[in-house]
């Protein structure tokens, strides 16, 4: 090919399955390679079919949070813990979601949460930069501060 006329890659198109397993493993390997775009456009006709499956909603927010449509994780997000209360991924995600948007006092029950439900360093960090934030702006008693929380 000449140098004159530079090769064009034609863009990425995935069909989209509507069966909610082939749905979600398509759509989770789409997130893996940060293809946020694409595993929506899978995962959309899936949850039309298919709208109480937890487990598309769950990659849907995940797509959303890749593209940081906040508010749009945050409700995908709020749906799932209302169904499934003890999932801890989407129990940290929505507080994440809502730290992101400066809505500590909102994030904080949800990191907490996940925090001892999961018994992971990453979420006990993510507990505690919420509290610290809170004490800064003078929305928490610095002496509040506790493993406990």
């Amino acid at each position: 090919m000449s140098d004159q006329f530079p090769q064009r890659v034609p863009p990425l198109t995935v069909s989209a399955p509507r069966e909610a397993a082939t749905a979600y493993r398509t759509a989770h390997e789409l997130l893996s390679d940060q293809s946020p775009r694409e595993a929506l456009d899978v995962l959309s006709p899936a949850l039309d079919e298919d709208p109480g499956n937890t487990g598309l909603r769950s990659l849907r927010a995940w797509a959303y949070l890749q593209r940081a449509q906040l508010g749009r994780a945050e409700e995908d997000l709020r749906a799932v813990v209302e169904q499934v209360p003890d999932d801890v991924w989407a129990r940290h995600a929505l507080g994440r979601s809502l730290e992101r948007q400066h809505r500590l006092a909102e994030a904080l029950p949800h990191l907490k949460l996940a925090a001892v439900m999961s018994g992971e360093v990453d979420h006990e960090v993510a507990v505690l930069r919420v509290e610290r934030r809170l004490v800064e702006l003078g929305e928490r008693d610095a002496g509040s501060i506790t493993p406990e929380g």
